[in-house]
């Protein structure tokens, strides 16, 4: 079956469905050609990707976000497109990202216009089917044996529409597109975020003006991408007017952050995520993996490139990394006796750069997942630089380990004073900072 896909300058040429089955018409009479592609190839991005500036739009469609009834008011109160624009990798290059714009169907009842947050995802997997605008249309994917993951992140995204804030939701880099999605890469994640509000705001129809104010926020992966993009604001999208940044519980360094979960085995498949995604974006990392690995570590990482973020198979198995490697040392070992693997690790550590914007950091103390010492060492590092910091450190959630631990815990209760935040930055309070005394 054929689906519409629209041209940038096409898009909204009729009418957008909402979530509920109403629509909302096109404000303007496009008159660029329609593109016709099957529906399964709307991911593929077009060869050779045209040129044009980070943020420009490829291709977008009218979709669809569950939890909502034919002809009855959606319960996720927006309507959704599904878009295609360009983004740089973590080598600079153009590539093509997928994601997801929704209008709110409330009105923004703040001062000014409407804002835009440019929402960044948490850990999905890294299979194409665990792309969040695919997940947003499914809520739950599953592949048997005990491949499954469903779209958490929609409780959130939820709770900002009702308050009429637009929303997009970038798919990052490689998630449901060809290329390996690069999991945890600081640059590649930054860009897809920020490239994302660009797209938006582009988007014929969309009710938002260029200078709309954009928030950056994300919790887990998605906080370490929205505080890389906050990082990388100055220097690569300095025309977004960007008002505040929420970063919760973030990894914010991958070699740490693997020594720190070495032989947890609900974590385990993140390793393989790391280092599929290094090899894709980096040419040197490959040779020295193929040296380091055992059969079984090269196996995992076969393995765990095709599942979304709870799967059941060798990453558990085998959830000490010293039994992935030739010389069985564990994995941050390893990297640290590799100039080659030290490199690229240090390569995605956050706090080496300046946000120009207020950020609000969220972090569990007994976190099992994101540790809390390195995103303490960020939100000191911001400071000294002068951004406006607020660390909030929660040490009520006792350590749980399992698919349900103290970091997914700390999701909910940062939810409600992050978007108490947002709103207040929005407002345009002053931005609280207890950078003289982080807990």
């Amino acid at each position: 079956m054929r689906s519409r896909i629209l041209s940038w300058a096409a898009v909204l040429t009729g009418t957008l469905t909402f979530v509920g089955g109403g629509a909302i018409s096109a404000p303007h009479a496009w008159t660029d050609p329609v593109v016709q592609v099957d529906a399964a190839d709307f991911y593929n991005p077009p060869a050779p990707l045209p040129g044009g500036a980070p943020g420009n739009i490829l291709r977008a469609e009218p979709t669809q976000v569950a939890l909502s009834a034919p002809g009855q008011p959606g319960l996720v109160p927006a309507g959704a497109t599904r878009l295609m624009y360009l983004s740089s990798d973590a080598q600079d290059a153009p590539s093509a990202v997928v994601g997801t714009y929704l209008n709110p169907l409330v009105p923004w009842m703040g001062p000014g216009e409407r804002p835009l947050i440019a929402y960044a995802g948490g850990t999905k997997g890294q299979g194409d089917q665990c792309a969040p605008s695919k997940l947003l249309s499914q809520i739950v994917q599953y592949q048997p044996p005990g491949d499954v993951i469903f779209e958490y992140d929609l409780v959130a995204i939820t709770s900002l529409l009702a308050r009429g804030m637009a929303v997009v939701v970038t798919d990052y880099h490689g998630l449901g597109t060809p290329p390996m999605h690069d999991y945890l890469n600081r640059k590649a994640q930054a860009h897809a975020v920020l490239d994302s509000a660009r797209a938006a705001l582009q988007l014929p129809g969309s009710g938002l003006s260029p200078n709309a104010p954009v928030i950056l926020y994300g919790y887990s992966q998605g906080g370490m991408a929205s505080g890389g993009a906050a990082e990388l604001h100055p220097s690569y999208a300095p025309e977004l007017n960007v008002r505040g940044a929420y970063v919760g519980g973030p990894v914010v360094d991958d070699q740490y952050f693997i020594g720190y979960n070495d032989g947890r085995a609900a974590i385990a498949p993140t390793y393989a995520w790391i280092l599929n995604g290094m090899t894709a974006n980096y040419p040197n990392v490959g040779p020295v993996l193929d040296a380091e690995l055992n059969d079984t570590g090269k196996a995992i990482l076969a393995e765990s490139a095709n599942k979304c973020a709870v799967p059941m198979g060798l990453a558990q198995e085998h959830n000490f990394t010293s039994q992935w490697t030739a010389s069985g040392l564990p994995l941050a070992a390893v990297i640290d006796q590799s100039p080659t693997l030290k490199a690229v690790f240090d390569e995605q550590r956050l706090g080496g750069l300046t946000p120009d914007m207020p950020v609000l950091i969220s972090s569990a103390q007994n976190d099992e997942g994101a540790p809390f010492a390195p995103i303490h060492g960020v939100a000191s590092s911001w400071c000294s630089r002068g951004v406006p910091v607020q660390l909030d450190s929660n040490a009520e959630i006792p350590s749980m380990s399992g698919l349900v631990g103290t970091h997914v815990m700390a999701f909910f209760p940062a939810l409600a004073a992050s978007q108490q935040w947002v709103t207040d930055r929005l407002a345009g309070a002053p931005a609280p900072s207890n950078c003289g005394g982080l807990p």
